[in-house]
């Protein structure tokens, strides 16, 4: 017995979808791993661009950026000249593949106009880059000056946790030296003590010492800010330390470079299986309603 035309038709429908998604949805979920927005700095003050030299200066610096960007994952460009001068710089998390930097750098450069419009100075934080960009003479804020926090709303309250967590970060601050056993190497550093997960990283002209000193502050101040907070980001000037707090254990995923792709393919494993268990389903369901008006109607005859 054939399946019933509409019952045949929803499954090619299902099937068609379920091909789809497992073509395109990956590379959708592992451009989301590295491009959502975290927060974005824009100043008051705005380009007095009559002219459009300011304008245009910003738009050559930006493509200037992202063309390096296929190349390398930290680098810094000036564009115009004398008082029309303005100078940026993007940086890449340690563990991007130079593709993936320059797909997260395109990302945040287009929307560099959307969310801060003429401003003489922005900075744009992806979770995977930065950029950021000012005119010449604007006023800098120091190395360890906070941009952004974001702590976990649970604390934990498992005996132990803050020694973890501060052994974690101690981790962090040996890590980021140039020899440290970083994953990536110099000014980066991710790794895990028992049941917390640590990311570290300084922007890339940052001396060692300095890195050292700049994540320390970042470590005291998430620690002042999140308490024993579960997970918690602090962002400074010139280096955010970041922590995840795993009861259960440290997830495989989350230990070395490329895991983003990892967590990707195991959540699309996860939603195709779902997807073709959700389309069998509804294809046995349409074919027992088919059967039982089939069989309803020779009774009825």
């Amino acid at each position: 017995m054939g399946l019933p035309p509409k019952a045949l038709s929803l499954f090619s429908i299902s099937l068609l979808s379920f091909i789809t998604i497992f073509l395109f949805f990956p590379s959708a979920i592992i451009a989301a791993d590295y491009a959502n927005l975290v927060y974005k700095g824009c100043a008051d003050q705005k380009f007095q661009d009559s002219t459009g030299i300011y304008s245009q200066n910003l738009k050559t610096l930006l493509s200037s950026l992202v063309s390096q960007s296929s190349q390398k994952t930290f680098s810094n460009a000036t564009s115009g000249g004398g008082q029309n001068d303005i100078m940026g710089l993007y940086q890449c998390r340690g563990d991007l593949t130079v593709s993936d930097c320059n797909n997260c750098v395109s990302k945040v450069s287009a929307m560099a106009d959307k969310l801060c419009g003429k401003a003489i100075a922005a900075r744009i934080q992806l979770s995977g880059c930065y950029l950021r960009y000012e005119v010449v003479g604007f006023k800098q804020v120091s190395d360890t000056e906070l941009l952004y926090k974001a702590c976990g709303p649970t604390q934990s309250s498992e005996n132990g946790f803050e020694q973890k967590r501060d052994t974690a970060f101690d981790m962090v601050e040996s890590g980021v030296k140039s020899d440290g056993g970083g994953a990536a190497g110099g000014l980066f550093y991710t790794g895990s003590y028992e049941s917390v997960y640590v990311l570290g990283q300084c922007e890339g002209d940052l001396g060692s010492d300095s890195c050292v000193d700049c994540v320390k502050s970042a470590a005291e101040r998430a620690k002042a800010e999140c308490g024993d907070s579960i997970y918690a980001k602090v962002y400074l000037q010139k280096c955010y330390i970041s922590y995840s707090y795993y009861p259960s254990g440290v997830p495989s995923i989350s230990s070395a470079s490329g895991t983003g792709q990892k967590h990707t393919q195991r959540t699309v494993a996860i939603a195709l299986g779902g997807l073709a268990a959700f389309a069998f389903v509804v294809v046995c369901l349409l074919f027992l309603k088919s059967l039982i008006k089939k069989r309803g109607g020779k009774r009825g005859g």
